[in-house]
């Protein structure tokens, strides 16, 4: 008998037991941080998994399986150009509107696909830091100062950090490039123009379903495309058809179904849902449904198969720790999203009082608890504004923008799962210190 191992065993056995035994269920704030969290991990299955998770890992799928090896290799690879790599690595993240558990699929995909840490590393924070709505929603909301210096750190930024940790694990990197000198990637099997037309009507359909609401005020470009943002997803879901059976060779009778049964699917679901707001999410699921068994059934072409069993794998390995770490950010900072508020088991007002002025302590505190919490797209920046009404100081809510949205437990917990545990506390110490560096100089420029 392995006694270490009988002696782990009766160790977790005992703690489990101990944490249960002394449950303060009679506490107030135990069970209002219990019902945040739950209150937390349900609307994020309602409102994140369907519209943002599903479309990323097939779009993850789509760069593990059709984006050949050489491509990323060429933009994205320990061999490529500095100003190249970096520069298709901020502006490719820019243009998704998406939150720190979305982009972990796309950055596992191009990491593992043999991208550089640095270009990746770039990819994976300017994602939901540098999104072109997130920069508007800030300039419109908390002011055009406040939108310049979040772009302008936000760039510098993915850029920066992406740089350090290159040059940090640098014998690593040095060891990977000189591996990829000695790749021979494999020649296309398809027109370079027809894998981006079928990545890039993905993207665009994750876009545009997750586009978020205007202000009350807003009647400019933003409600208009927000008002029409269904009928946009159902263009470019046509087009995804089309590109199905075009490019992917798939059955035409098959798509046909699949499509009929999305569109009698919202057609039901508007009729019949009682909650407006999660009507979308039926059409979502029955589409993801129909692909993957129009994949899965596929046995004329085996990289369709590979595709649905690419984004599977994402998808098993990242859901579970996004949802350990969603229940656990939820417990402890509490469930903010929408008009809902529900404290955690740390009490805000203790946020709140520690982020008042524009101490280096201050700007810290605010990166640094930005950091654990998750913000939802867009999200970040009301919840700052109703932190700047309770008095936190300007710097520590730009502090709180260059954290706060890249990064969160749920987050660091996958990122681990990919670069191990040593990449990842190097990673979130650069984030958490340089948003407070440059929290502290805008508070201090801004005064």
């Amino acid at each position: 008998m392995d006694t270490k191992k009988e002696l782990k065993i009766l160790f977790w056995i005992v703690s489990v037991f101990t944490a249960v035994f002394f449950l303060p269920l009679g506490n107030d704030r135990f069970m209002t941080a219990v019902g945040a969290s739950l209150d937390l991990a349900k609307w994020y299955a309602r409102e994140h998994v369907v519209l943002c998770l599903l479309p990323a890992f097939f779009i993850a799928g789509v760069i593990a399986v059709f984006v050949s090896q050489g491509s990323v290799l060429r933009y994205f690879g320990a061999n490529a150009r500095k100003w190249l790599s970096y520069t298709v690595a901020a502006l490719s993240g820019g243009i998704l509107a998406v939150c720190s558990c979305t982009i972990l699929p796309l950055f596992t995909s191009i990491y593992r696909r043999g991208a550089g840490l640095g270009p990746a590393v770039a990819f994976l924070y300017s994602g939901p830091a540098i999104s072109v709505l997130s920069i508007i929603l800030t300039a419109r909301i908390l002011g055009v100062e406040m939108g310049i210096a979040r772009t302008v750190g936000a760039i510098l930024f993915s850029v920066v950090i992406g740089l350090a940790m290159s040059f940090v694990f640098r014998k690593e990197e040095k060891a990977r490039k000189e591996e990829q000198m000695h790749i021979v990637p494999p020649p296309e099997k398809r027109p370079v123009w027809q894998t981006s037309f079928h990545f890039l009507t993905l993207v665009l359909i994750l876009v545009f379903v997750n586009w978020g609401a205007p202000a009350a005020s807003d009647t400019g470009l933003w409600y208009k495309i927000f008002a029409c943002k269904w009928h946009i997803a159902g263009a470019l879901s046509l087009l995804l058809c089309w590109s199905l059976v075009r490019i992917l060779r798939l059955r035409v009778l098959w798509v046909a179904l699949g499509a009929a049964a999305t569109v009698c699917s919202a057609l039901l679901a508007s009729l019949f849902a009682g909650d407006a707001d999660s009507a979308p999410l039926v059409p979502m699921i029955t589409a993801v449904a129909a692909l993957s068994l129009m994949l899965l059934f596929d046995k004329r072409n085996e990289e369709n198969r590979e595709w649905a069993f690419a984004s599977w794998g994402f998808a098993r390995q990242i859901l579970p720790l996004l949802a350990a770490g969603v229940v656990t950010a939820g417990f402890l900072l509490g469930s903010t999203h929408d008009d809902t508020v529900v404290a955690g088991i740390v009490p805000n007002g203790w946020i709140e009082w520690a982020v008042g002025g524009n101490s280096l302590l201050s700007n810290f505190f605010a990166s640094f608890t930005g950091a654990f919490m998750y913000f939802a797209t867009l999200t970040e920046v009301p919840i700052v504004q109703g932190l700047l009404a309770s008095g936190m100081g300007r710097g520590p809510a730009l502090a709180l923008l260059l954290a706060g949205p890249s990064l969160s437990l749920p987050n660091m917990l996958v990122i681990r799962g990919v670069l191990g545990t040593k990449k990842t506390v190097v990673y979130v110490a650069f984030v958490i210190v340089m948003a407070t560096v440059s929290g502290f100089a805008f508070g201090n420029l801004s005064e």
